[in-house]
């Protein structure tokens, strides 16, 4: 495949610079337009978020129609679908208009009672789409509510994941191996034939990855993959700039196998760039704040991870061969790799505090599971190029046979714990990271009861495990004003003892109560006893969902 791939460039340049300038000018302006129709109309959006608060309330019952449904998120999002599924079973497709963090939907104009289904999908700038479902009923609730629509497909999910791992090993496997062959072994070509297929791979998987995100982004199914409406949908996030910039990463790092070592520098060297903008260009990390702070630490951290990755497979096949070229990279890339080190190591550090903001959040969501594992294999890695930097690179300059062979062995071992790393990466696609959860676990939880005699909308704040205040608003079952002389609220679930407090009226119309102590997460049953008048009491049941603390 070597062969057959130098064959190719030769006849790209037409057997140097001055014959094939040109032609080379040509084929470069044909990638990066093929590059540039990824991107297409592409809209700006915020940072990664999650629905906090929703009006009408989840599970509300509203005597009529509400005018407008608003969904309040954490940051700001751009809506891509959203449809309202009516007790008689037919849907509708709605609009929604964005006002800070908040989405206002215009309800059509549908009376049937019945309980109400709105399915929501919106993306936020860090390139995922996120997707939800929000229940309510209008007079009473159906006996039988509309199903649920089903919100993920698991294949899809696999395939996301499949293209962002190929598209990491051709960016920083493919870019990097193009790198290293340029700076560190001019005029070489160790290893070119795998290079050369991690950059292919990398360029196919660059447009799928992108066809996925629309995909994902409309919940459609993987079976409608290549339709239009999926790439329309795509380029509505963030994610068509990691797409676009990285295609044109990978086409220069091609295009530097086809130039003469001058200019093979310089396009390998602007491939290194795109790599560190298109991962700055989308993402959890990139989209934290402050992100003055934290999209330069993403893209310092990319390039140093295309540097060192991409230059294990040269350097393996160099030292296979073994002579004065390999003798020269081997020299030029211990001079330079600790100063590499230290800067993913120093962008690393400062994205995981950003990101995780607690040590125990490590061990404590899904998120630091997967950091974990992968700061545990990056351990492992450091700990590899130290015995190869400071143990092996002598004796292998001095041409001991059996330091050689360890050597290349070592270098093959940390080929594979990138490509390990990088398969823990692409999971970080489907898991909100640590500081996203602390935000939302800080918000309240709240629910709407319902009777013919008294209604409330009742929230716990914040809606997590430990000490909170209780909000409750009366009203009589026909919405208007109900004046009650006392309320006390009521909170059981099994294995723990049943939690009480008397409310007070602070004057604005609701009942609270300022100290209550949640021990445990999950579904806790409510009680609301209302003292409506004399020999008047009316009680009111529902259900919470408490999630866990973030006291990590």
């Amino acid at each position: 495949m070597g062969a057959r791939f130098l064959s190719l460039t030769g006849a790209l340049t037409g057997g140097g610079m001055a014959g094939g300038g040109a032609r080379l000018l040509v084929f470069l302006c044909g990638l990066v337009v093929a590059a540039g129709t990824l991107l297409g109309a592409t809209s700006a959006a915020s940072a990664h978020a999650s629905l906090l608060r929703a009006t009408p309330v989840e599970g509300a019952v509203v005597q009529a129609a509400p005018e407008e449904i608003v969904l309040g998120f954490s940051e700001t999002v751009t809506p891509l679908v959203i449809e309202l599924w009516a007790p008689d079973g037919t849907t509708a497709r709605l609009t929604a208009k964005a006002v800070g963090a908040d989405l206002t939907i215009a309800r059509p104009s549908n009376e049937t009672v019945g309980t109400y289904l709105l399915s929501w999908r919106v993306v936020s700038a860090d390139g995922h789409p996120v997707a939800g479902v929000l229940t309510f009923s209008l007079g009473s609730p159906s006996a039988t509510p509309p199903a649920t629509p089903e919100l993920n497909d698991k294949s899809l999910r696999l395939a996301i994941w499949g293209a962002k791992l190929v598209l990491y090993l051709g960016l920083f496997l493919g870019v990097g191996g193009a790198l290293a062959l340029a700076w560190l072994m001019p005029g070489k070509h160790f290893g070119v034939g795998a290079i050369g297929a991690l950059l292919a791979a990398g360029l196919v998987a660059a447009p799928v990855s992108f066809g996925l995100q629309g995909l994902d982004a409309l919940g459609a199914p993987l079976a409608l993959f290549g339709q239009g409406m999926a790439w329309q949908a795509a380029a509505a996030t963030s994610y068509a700039f990691t797409a676009a910039i990285a295609f044109i990463a990978l086409s220069l790092a091609l295009l530097a196998f086809a130039s003469d070592a001058g200019l093979s520098r310089w396009l390998s060297l602007a491939g290194l760039v795109g790599v560190g903008i298109s991962m700055a260009a989308s993402g959890h990390a990139s989209a934290a704040a402050p992100q003055w702070l934290t999209r330069p630490m993403v893209f310092v951290h990319g390039a140093a991870i295309t540097f060192w990755a991409g230059a294990l497979l040269p350097l393996a096949f160099a030292w296979r061969n073994g002579g004065e070229s390999a003798d020269q990279a081997l020299r030029r890339f211990s001079a330079v790799i600790p100063y590499v080190v230290a800067a993913l190591v120093a962008a690393g550090l400062v994205l995981t505090v950003v990101q995780v903001e607690a040590l125990p959040a490590l061990w404590h969501t899904s998120y630091g599971l997967l950091l974990s594992a992968k700061l545990v294999l990056a351990a492992l890695l450091l700990a590899l190029a130290g015995v190869n930097r400071w143990r092996l690179t002598k004796p292998v300059l001095a041409e001991q046979a059996g330091a050689q062979r360890w050597l290349v062995r070592n270098i093959v071992v940390e080929t594979l714990l990138v490509v390990a790393i990088l398969g823990l990466v692409a999971g970080f696609r489907f898991t909100p990271p640590p500081r996203v959860v602390a935000i939302e676990a800080a918000e309240p939880a709240a629910i709407h009861i319902h009777t013919a005699e008294a209604m409330a909308d009742f929230a716990i704040t914040p809606g997590h495990v430990g000490k909170v205040s209780a909000s409750i608003m009366i009203m009589t079952g026909d919405f208007g004003p109900l004046d009650a002389r006392g309320v006390m609220l009521r909170l059981s679930q099994p294995g723990s003892a049943e939690i009480e407090g008397s409310a007070y009226k602070p004057g604005d119309g609701t009942w609270r109560i300022d100290s209550l102590d949640l021990p445990a997460s999950g579904t806790w049953t409510v009680a609301i006893d209302v003292d409506i008048s004399e020999g008047q009491a009316v009680t009111l049941n529902g259900e919470v969902a408490i999630r866990p603390a973030t006291g990590w």
